[in-house]
């Protein structure tokens, strides 16, 4: 395993996502760095989601899901056109970025990077689930960064 690593000059983990980041403001994702990708990667996945939505929107809500990232990319910029990769389609029932736009309270949200030994070549219509059971047996290493965002 390697010491994948995600981080944003934005926030720092476990701290307060800067507003323009969130859904009813400038809805752009914030800028990431990918350090540490291990040998034979030869794609990254992208996952962010809110498992404190559980409560009010009764499911963990998904706000970005990226497949087939380059594994070189090193550098997700803010407002990121993933043209060489492919979005899914994210709980807003939208393609690409959503940022945070908790109902209720505080809520910590998870982006979680992936890297993978093959490309997956999945349709832009695939959701979490399929996407995660794709995955299975394929990832090298794992890296997670968590920021939170109230309303």
């Amino acid at each position: 395993m390697s010491d994948l690593r995600l981080e944003s000059p934005a926030f720092e983990d476990g701290e307060r996502i800067p507003e323009k980041y969130g859904y009813t403001e400038d809805d752009v994702n914030p800028p990431l760095h990918v350090e540490n990708v291990p040998d034979g990667a030869v794609s990254l996945v992208l996952i962010v989601d809110d498992p404190d939505a559980m409560e009010p929107a009764g499911k963990i809500w998904d706000h970005w899901l990226v497949w087939d990232i380059d594994p070189d990319i090193g550098e997700i910029p803010e407002d990121w056109a993933a043209d060489d990769a492919t979005e899914g389609q994210n709980d807003y029932g939208e393609h690409g970025y959503g940022g945070p736009n908790p109902p209720d309270r505080e809520h910590t949200y998870r982006f979680r990077l992936y890297a993978l030994d093959a490309t997956l070549d999945l349709p832009a219509s695939t959701g979490k689930g399929d996407l995660e059971d794709e995955m299975m047996g394929q990832v090298l290493a794992n890296a997670r960064l968590e920021g939170t965002y109230a309303p």
